[in-house]
């Protein structure tokens, strides 16, 4: 009997606590399952694939208590914690799912505003001159 793993998962300002313990297999985000949460079958693919590299569908009863960003960046950081949870336990499926590319942190975040400038991070005050 495996302990309960607890990781943290992000992208963008989204961040995501995966609780991990062994059981039937049920995702439940923020207390709804995870299809009612992510609807559609692009994303429910998206977010089983760390399970299907490692072999570990129905293996784990997934808790996860997401906050923060929009739609996809929470399932990235979902995703993101679901694969540290699993290279946790199982040290064999680190190498794969390194390989995919779902234990690295996506670093792209929004550019910070400069004073000076307009609105946005890279927009220049129109000129007056016409």
């Amino acid at each position: 009997m495996m302990e309960n793993i607890t990781t943290v998962g992000r992208r963008k300002e989204a961040i995501a606590r995966v609780y991990l313990s062994s059981g039937k297999g049920q995702v439940l985000i923020n207390g709804k399952p995870i299809t009612e949460y992510f609807p559609g079958l692009v994303l429910q693919k998206q977010y089983s694939r760390p399970l299907e590299i490692t072999d570990t569908v129905g293996k784990y009863t997934i808790s996860v208590k997401v906050g923060g960003g929009g739609q996809a960046s929470q399932l990235d950081a979902v995703i993101h914690g679901i694969a540290r949870a699993i290279a946790r336990i199982d040290a064999a499926s680190r190498t794969a799912l390194k390989r995919e590319g779902f234990l690295t942190r996506d670093p792209r975040v929004k550019e910070r505003r400069k004073y000076g400038l307009a609105q946005k991070a890279r927009a220049k005050k129109q000129s007056p001159k016409r």
